[in-house]
């Protein structure tokens, strides 16, 4: 989790704790909506799997977009900079 957090830091400019905070709103969500057996492999991810960003983006198998997008739909809802 702390390379996605990471990640937010780097591509909106946001400080590390609004990422944080963003990161973990977003994975509460996800893990809420997502079906059972993603949801459970999601929390795997979060246990410290490489490449959390990675894993999250195989793990919802196209449902939610590639890692890339989530954390773009982060960086625009928390008005973070435009590319």
């Amino acid at each position: 989790m702390d390379e996605l957090i990471k990640q937010v830091v780097e591509r909106t400019g946001i400080s590390e704790s609004q990422a944080q905070t963003a990161v973990t709103t977003v994975l509460g969500f996800l893990k809420d909506r997502l079906p059972e057996p993603i949801a459970g492999q999601l929390e795997g991810f979060l246990g410290g799997a490489a490449g959390a960003a990675g894993g999250l983006a195989g793990a919802a198998g196209g449902l939610a977009g590639s890692a890339g997008d989530i954390l773009g739909g982060v960086g625009g809802m928390l008005g973070g900079k435009k590319e």
